[in-house]
């Protein structure tokens, strides 16, 4: 079973990230769950949310303690919430900024996991570009696939244009193209390395 947990803050997208990942699990043939944790239901305030991927049926419903994946929406929640606890030794990390790891202050992370399992990808710049906002969570999903291969990009598209059917849907489908292409591209680079 594949665990996901994603961080962010209210009005993000979290939630709707978290059922996205679902959707394309189930069009590949996967058992999938999504459900969110609030805090305080509002705009701004920290948000979890969780997705399991599996190929048989999922029976357990609490929280993701140790997930196989982090996503983080937000990275002002890197100082003020453990986002990364839990997270397995060979997990995966994307981050949502332009900073680098150095700089966010978590190259030591990274550093305890395989090369290449955490990375940052500027998912609000990519949103605005493709789709005139900062929500990053299409981007974030079109990230995953490209770094884990948990999911085909065609199926995280089918999942985004069946929730957002026309030009809001396509419109995401290209940023989250624009994210699986970069983060394709920083896995050659790391390979290369």
């Amino acid at each position: 079973m594949v665990e996901i947990r994603i961080h962010g803050r209210g009005g993000q997208g979290v939630v709707t990230a978290s059922d996205l990942i679902a959707y394309a699990a189930f069009a590949e043939g996967s058992h999938a769950q999504a459900f969110p944790s609030f805090g305080s239901e509002r705009t701004g305030a920290p948000v979890v949310a969780y997705s399991r991927i599996r190929d048989t049926e999922i029976r357990t419903r609490e929280p993701v303690l140790h997930p196989d994946v982090v996503i983080v929406q937000d990275p002002t929640l890197l100082p003020i919430v453990d986002v990364f606890g839990g997270l397995t030794d060979d997990g995966y990390a994307i981050i949502n900024s332009k900073k680098s790891l150095e700089e966010l202050g978590i190259a030591e992370l990274a550093q305890e996991r395989p090369a290449g399992h955490i990375v940052t990808v500027p998912a609000s710049d990519i949103a605005r570009e493709h789709t005139g906002r900062t929500v990053p969570n299409a981007v974030l999903l079109g990230a995953l696939a490209g770094l884990t291969g948990l999911y085909k990009l065609e199926s995280v598209s089918a999942a985004i244009m069946q929730r957002f059917p026309g030009k809001v849907g396509q419109m995401n489908v290209a940023a989250a193209e624009a994210a699986y292409a970069y983060v394709t591209e920083l896995k050659k680079g790391a390979a290369n390395a």
